[in-house]
This record gives C-alpha cells, sequence and structure tokens, in this order.
C-alpha cells in the first residue's frame, strides 16, 4: 500500500528537500504542499492524505495549531530545526504522532511517516526519553474509566519504551491485531487519543 504524504514547510528550499527524499522512498507518494498551518489543514481535506509532515514554525497559524486542528484526521509527523522540550511536548499533546528534528536522515524520516500511517509513533531517540521524564508529572494525570489487565499494563510499558507494534506482538508472542486491540482498549481506558499520550500516561503514573 501506498502512504499518502502532504507536506508543510514555510521554507521552500527545506519543503523542496523533504519532497525529493519523500518521493524517492518506494511505497511513498507525495500528494501536496502547504508553507503555511492553514494553507496545511486546507491541502489535508482536499487531498485526504495518510499523513501529514508538519514544521512548527510557520506564519500565521503554526505546526501546532495546524496540528491540532488536524490530529483526528490524519497522522500528523512534526518536523523542526528546534530541539525545544516545549515543542516537543505541545505538538505531542496537540495530537502529533511523530517528532523528528530535520537532520534525522533519510531513513529516520521514512520510517516516522510508515510508522505513523501505520499508526505507531516515532519520536526522534535523541529527544524521547528526556522530553517524557521532563514532563512526568506536570499535567493532570487522567484518571482511568476502568482499572488496565496485566496485558494492558504490559503493553503499556511497551509503549512507552517506544516499542512498535510488531516488536510488542514478538515480544509477548500474541498477534498483531491482538496488540491493536490492547492499545485501542488502553486508549478508551486512558482517554488517550493516540499512543504517544499512552506513554506520556504511563510516565505520568510512574510505570516506567
Amino acid at each position: 500500500m501506498t502512504v499518502r504524504v502532504v507536506v508543510a514547510d514555510d521554507q521552500e528550499i527545506v519543503r523542496t528537500g523533504l519532497v525529493m527524499i519523500l518521493g524517492a522512498q518506494q511505497g511513498i507518494e507525495v500528494v501536496g504542499e502547504a508553507g503555511d498551518g492553514a494553507a496545511a489543514v486546507a491541502v489535508v481535506r482536499r487531498e485526504r492524505p495518510d499523513v501529514c509532515l508538519m514544521d512548527i514554525r510557520m506564519p500565521g497559524m503554526d505546526g501546532i495549531e495546524a496540528t491540532r486542528v488536524l490530529a483526528d484526521e490524519v497522522a500528523v509527523v512534526v518536523i523542526t530545526t528546534f530541539d525545544l522540550d516545549e515543542y516537543v511536548h505541545a505538538a505531542l499533546r496537540a495530537g502529533a504522532r511523530g517528532f523528528l528534528l530535520k537532520n534525522a536522515g533519510a531513513d529516520m524520516l521514512a520510517q516516522a511517516v510508515r510508522a505513523a500511517a501505520a499508526g505507531d509513533a516515532l519520536i526522534a531517540p535523541s529527544v524521547t526519553a528526556r522530553l517524557l521524564a521532563t514532563f512526568a508529572g506536570r499535567a493532570p494525570v487522567a484518571r482511568l474509566v476502568d482499572p488496565l489487565t496485566e496485558r494492558e499494563e504490559q503493553v503499556l510499558v511497551s509503549v512507552a519504551r517506544g516499542r512498535t507494534n510488531n516488536e510488542i506482538a514478538d515480544e509477548f508472542h500474541i498477534t498483531l491485531s491482538t496488540v491493536k486491540s490492547h492499545i485501542a482498549s488502553l486508549m478508551g481506558k486512558l482517554g488517550a487519543r493516540n499512543r504517544v499520550e499512552v506513554a506520556m500516561w504511563a510516565y505520568e503514573t510512574n510505570r516506567v
């Protein structure tokens, strides 16, 4: 299956480079571009891509606000030059499914896009642990709707450690569909919109 992508960045040379990198990847097709957040929202709603690659600092509507608007409609991967905790946290809280720095390289960029399209999340390794540790306990911890099962607790910790669905399936010798069912159940019980929020909840409640 081809992953359809929209690229949003206000710097034309950067946007062109991202389009070229993604266009060279097998199974990835760039279907639209945007130079600011408002244009990104319009292009995503017109093209209905699988993933939107979103810069943070853009004129008018920035990438955080555009992510907040689009999070329920498309998998957003935020990509930025700035390795700032506040940016990462704001992007993930807005519903982004991935966070990368622009120096991440072609392979990680493609991985993040494919992971987001598959319902996984990829955060640049340099920021993952620091981000979650820094913000653990700062936000109000959601109250559980129902208690977690033993298996859900195990899957929760694996998600918080950045494991993909396939890795979790291998770790616990269960099927991929079972992993997805557990994660869907976790999101429902925690009131989380995506697996990144599930991971953050795990840190906030000192499970990792």
